[in-house]
């Protein structure tokens, strides 16, 4: 399905842009020159009348967008997943004690040691999707992989042990 997205400018204001979603609700992000964020709920039969007006913080957008993101993202995934015949995805925690915290992706080897493809890692509520081999790893990571189950076990082997 195609979403619509709509973009208003707000002479003075700043940007707003507006999302139909399928059931026919309006729901718009009022984006001010100022930094300031309003997530908007609009009347069902007024599309210029709001009824909800919710103020985020930079930290309370991102953790919201970072959300959205992630559920978008694994669904996505667990889609390609039953199209694809023995491809699992799975979240695996980075653990504390990893050698490759504070190390960088690319060091893993990960690709050429098991197969699996690190697909995204969560961090801090947000999401990296589709890291680089630069992407330097933190302790609480957690990695999201593809791969058949063989490699999805020696992966968790990987980032365990080295």
């Amino acid at each position: 399905m195609r979403v619509r997205v709509e973009q208003v400018e707000l002479p003075g204001i700043g940007m707003r842009h507006d999302l139909v979603t399928e059931a026919g609700r309006r729901i718009g992000v009022v984006s001010h020159r100022t930094g300031q964020r309003h997530l908007v709920l609009f009347d069902r039969d007024d599309p210029d009348a709001a009824t909800e007006q919710l103020d985020l913080t930079d930290d309370e957008a991102e953790a919201l967008a970072g959300i959205l993101g992630a559920s978008l993202m694994l669904g996505q995934l667990a889609g390609l997943r039953e199209q694809a015949a023995g491809l699992l995805t799975e979240q695996l925690t980075l653990p504390v004690d990893s050698p490759y915290v504070g190390r960088p992706l690319g060091d893993t080897r990960a690709r050429t040691r098991t197969g699996v493809s690190i697909v995204a890692v969560l961090r801090d509520g947000g999401v990296i999707a589709s890291p680089g081999p630069e992407l330097v790893f933190a302790p609480g990571d957690v990695v999201v992989v593809v791969g058949t189950r063989r490699g999805l076990d020696a992966i968790c082997r990987v980032l365990a042990d080295g």
